[in-house]
């Protein structure tokens, strides 16, 4: 879970900056909305803990996932802004323009890294076995003689 939050929480702050770094919107395709933004955003993180929840099933998962994850989530975003951006009546054109402004203005980059960054948590939570920290007095009743 903590592996999810944190590539979406990474993605938007990531983006954000980009955008405030940038001095200028992400995606400036005039005839789309915010709808596509949030659909391949959306997507991304669907995806994202799907394929986390598979790669964690394994006791001893590889940190090598992490870049399918990254990879995946990132073209999957692209995907559902450009579905997004036709089905909110586009066209293909400007589609293909909003998903190379994303790929070219280095979005699609801050969406790697977030996912390679929450990823690479996870995995490293679920190889060490890492658990909540009890103070001493916390017992679980079957603790107790």
């Amino acid at each position: 879970m903590i592996g999810v939050v944190s590539f979406f929480a990474l993605a938007i702050m990531g983006l954000g900056m980009l955008s405030l770094l940038t001095e200028r919107d992400l995606i400036t395709v005039s005839r789309l909305g915010q709808l596509p933004g949030i659909v391949g955003m959306v997507l991304a993180v669907v995806v994202f803990a799907l394929s986390l929840r598979g790669v964690l099933a394994n006791p001893h998962p590889s940190f090598v996932a992490t870049v399918f994850l990254a990879l995946g989530a990132a073209l999957v975003h692209l995907g559902g802004v450009w579905g997004a951006a036709v089905a909110e009546g586009a066209g293909a054109i400007d589609a293909t323009a909003a998903a190379g402004q994303l790929v070219l203005g280095g979005a699609s980059a801050v969406i790697v890294i977030a996912a390679l960054i929450a990823a690479w948590v996870a995995i490293a939570l679920r190889r060490t076995e890492a658990r909540a920290p009890r103070w001493p007095w916390e017992k679980d009743d079957d603790d107790q003689p």
